[in-house]
């Protein structure tokens, strides 16, 4: 009788062994977009889960009035791209990338007079955030410049009906965005959340406090509308723009992070300082065309903006994600950009913020072979990862 106790117990202890191991293969198979779990974890755990991350830019938030608007195959691929491919996706994951942030236009394919956004961009859309999530990347999904319609904010007449228009994509985004997991994030603009009609930051004239005033309503409504949309949107973490993405007007006082009740934001930034390095291509009015990068004045630059954006908000415990960072590749040698997107991959990461290579057609990673085109400049980012963290 006793051993027939033992025999019983045994048996007993290796069929929950048994059901343990096929229930954890079972979520382990979950594809991503089929996954709703929201994960008890801070926002600045979140971050730190996603790695590095990579645009996809020059796709979803192309725009223009010369695009034939009768399909969205038209405008992803007015700007350049290729129509994406489920290849293409996984090939980001594959470089070892963690977080897609994905750029898109909603008013491409919009009614004009209920705001309703095209079922047909939407399921578009969501096919590729599907591949991205399935291929275990995070995903990031904004309104990006979006025809530039962000500039009437700046008009008292028109204001109101920019928060319409604002509030309608967002309640449409939320309810068919609503019951993905965590590894989906939400972004409340791009860049445009300033406005020089109201104040001018190299001249200082003009209502500054208006402009920043505006921004802080956009940011507070944008928290408040995926709080109460109900489903995952509850729990969701969040990412606040900056002013302008601009590290030195977001850092300043005026800028007012929006309050959430459960405290699951973070806020986003843009780097592409020195411009004329990062941005500029050739000499222009506003500066001669940098061609070079590494000195020691380039490096203290660096350091003194990634340390503004630590003291000021990571320190404080607000996580910070760098949307976006990049440079131009015309006349410019590999090896100077390869150091200073490192660079500032490494910085960034290594005082506990998620920085996000701007990246469009076959500049970086090449679309046709799913591949990273320069793998020095890949085992550079990638060696960010093997930095100590200072959170």
């Amino acid at each position: 009788m006793f051993m027939k106790k033992i025999l019983s117990a045994i048996l007993a202890l290796c069929m929950i062994v048994s059901i343990t191991a096929c229930s954890s293969e079972n979520e382990s198979s979950v594809k991503g977009s089929e996954n709703k779990v929201m994960r008890d974890i801070t926002t600045q755990e979140l971050i730190e889960d996603m790695g590095l991350g990579i645009n996809l830019g020059n796709t979803f938030e192309s725009c223009g009035n010369w695009i034939n608007k009768s399909s969205v195959t038209n405008y992803e691929t007015a700007w350049g791209s290729p129509v994406i491919t489920e290849q293409m996706i996984k090939g980001y994951k594959d470089c070892g990338f963690g977080v897609m942030r994905l750029p898109v236009a909603w008013s491409n394919m919009m009614d004009k007079e209920t705001y309703t956004i095209s079922p047909d961009y939407i399921a578009r859309v969501k096919e590729v955030l599907n591949w991205a999530l399935d291929s275990d990347l995070y995903v990031i999904l904004n309104i990006h410049y979006d025809n530039g319609w962000f500039s009437d904010f700046a008009d008292d007449k028109k204001r109101d009906e920019c928060f319409k228009k604002y509030e309608a994509i967002w309640k449409q985004l939320c309810e068919e965005f609503g019951d993905y997991g965590d590894h989906l994030m939400f972004e409340s603009l791009n860049e445009e959340g300033g406005w020089e009609e109201l104040w001018n930051r190299y001249s200082n004239e003009g209502d500054k406090e208006k402009s920043y005033s505006i921004l802080n309503e956009i940011n507070q409504k944008f928290v408040d509308i995926v709080r109460a949309s109900g489903k995952n949107n509850g729990k969701r973490h969040l990412l606040i723009a900056g002013y302008n993405t601009d590290i030195d007007l977001t850092c300043d006082k005026l800028y007012k992070m929006p309050a959430d009740p459960e405290n699951r934001c973070a806020v986003s930034v843009h780097y592409y300082t020195p411009a004329t390095f990062a941005i500029l291509e050739k000499d222009a009015s506003w500066g001669k065309a940098q061609t070079t990068w590494g000195s020691e004045a380039d490096k203290k630059l660096l350091t003194k903006y990634m340390d503004m954006l630590k003291t000021t908000f990571v320190d404080k415990g607000i996580p910070v994600i760098i949307g976006e960072y990049g440079c131009s590749t015309k006349n410019k040698q590999a090896k100077y950009i390869n150091l200073y997107l490192s660079s500032v991959c490494k910085e960034a990461y290594s005082r506990g913020m998620l920085p996000v290579l701007w990246d469009v057609t076959d500049v970086f990673y090449d679309r046709t072979t799913c591949t990273f085109k320069d793998k020095d400049l890949l085992d550079g980012l990638m060696a960010a990862k093997e930095t100590e963290r200072n959170v």
